[in-house]
């Protein structure tokens, strides 16, 4: 049996808000009609349920890692991103149980926090059962590093864990420029198929440009202490971008973090790759950072931006409307705007819009309930899920 929705506003996103409209949803979540106030009215709409607020799409989370969900509340906050990484490398070691069971937590949180689909980094499969029982779409990008380790191994296990995620959709990706080396991109290249989508963590850190430009400051000592040699990609003048970004495959790919991103970086990129996501976790990069990116330079109809949580390990909770308020609060980023990236741009990122990211009939989207106040300023981080 259908059910009419109603707020005070209704976006469909890919189209005009709607004062006092009603969204007409079968009992499987389907967009049946989109209505104005009018037209239901002229439709004598028996069961009209009212709502305080505004209706949106679900939300999705296009850059998580669900599996480092049991190191909630244990890494210190704002110690930079090397430091943080010696932290997730010290602490990641747990038992089965408690990693599974703080998973189930988490994917919970996000289905109660109103987000309908993920883009998840794993390192391994342990992740695979808790996403089949998920009421969540899962995109799973299995995610590689090493710039002193043979590539062939590693690129064999990210295959074996890859295919075993079937039925769900995964795909082998790079973890990030400083540790995945130009032989390790080459084996990605050759193992990703034409319907991949891709990932990559970029420009993180200042010292993560610094490492590639000079060879020199945070993450040249943390391959000290690891014992490994600096490369002849570390010390060239260019950043990161220009190192990673050229040995990427052309498939759809995401840029995650994009902390110290600059204009001539985005225009490099544009330049470089034709089908381009940026991923903006605010939240995240003030929990390690204390930054945040340089925002003004996404607002542009020409750069596709999406969000994510980043992991409990280096967040306060799993909400892509906390992500919209901290940059709504922070970078004045209008409201309209920061919907698109957490719903139809993130959908399209991952390929499933035909599905999700908007209001329009036959989706199936998901139905939240948000608090909007004047100038359009989110109200809370609260999310009621209404479907």
């Amino acid at each position: 049996m259908q059910r009419y929705l109603s707020a005070n506003w209704i976006y469909p996103v890919t189209s005009a808000p709607i004062a006092n409209g009603v969204l007409e949803v079968s009992d499987t979540g389907e967009i049946i009609a989109i209505l104005t106030a009018e037209e239901a009215s002229n439709q004598n709409i028996e069961g009209i349920e009212q709502f305080e607020g505004v209706l949106v799409p679900g939300f999705v989370n296009s850059h998580c890692h669900l599996e480092l969900s049991h190191l909630f509340g244990k890494i210190p906050e704002q110690t930079g991103l090397p430091a943080f990484v010696r932290e997730i490398v010290a602490q990641r070691a747990a038992a089965d149980e408690e990693v599974i069971a703080a998973m189930e937590i988490a994917d919970k949180q996000m289905y109660e926090n109103g987000i309908i689909a993920v883009g998840d980094i794993s390192n391994q499969l342990i992740s695979k059962e808790v996403k089949q029982q998920s009421a969540l779409y899962y995109h799973t990008f299995v995610e590689v590093f090493g710039f002193n380790r043979a590539s062939q191994p590693i690129i064999e296990e990210a295959i074996k864990i890859r295919d075993s995620y079937w039925p769900l959709h995964a795909s082998i990706v790079p973890h990030a420029p400083y540790s995945v080396s130009n032989e390790l991109f080459q084996y990605i290249e050759k193992n990703t198929r034409p319907h991949d989508v891709l990932s990559i963590h970029n420009q993180e850190t200042v010292a993560e440009n610094e490492f590639f430009e000079k060879g020199t400051g945070d993450f040249e000592a943390m391959y000290q202490r690891m014992g490994v040699p600096k490369s002849e990609a570390h010390g060239t003048g260019e950043n990161a971008i220009r190192y990673h970004l050229p040995q990427m495959p052309s498939n759809k790919t995401l840029l995650v973090h994009n902390t110290f991103t600059s204009k001539a970086d985005i225009d490099f990129a544009a330049a470089q790759h034709k089908d381009l996501y940026w991923c903006l976790c605010p939240n995240a990069n003030v929990y390690i950072e204390n930054n945040l990116p340089d925002v003004t330079l996404f607002v542009d109809p020409q750069v596709k931006v999406t969000l994510g949580t980043d992991s409990l390990a280096s967040n306060h909770q799993l909400s892509i409307l906390a992500e919209m308020q901290t940059l709504q609060q922070q970078k004045r980023v209008p409201f309209d705007e920061l919907l698109k990236w957490a719903t139809i741009n993130g959908a399209a990122f991952l390929g499933i819009d035909q599905q999700y990211g908007s209001f329009e009939i036959g989706k199936t989207p998901g139905v939240n309930l948000v608090e909007l106040g004047e100038s359009k300023i989110i109200k809370s981080k609260n999310v009621k899920r209404l479907i």
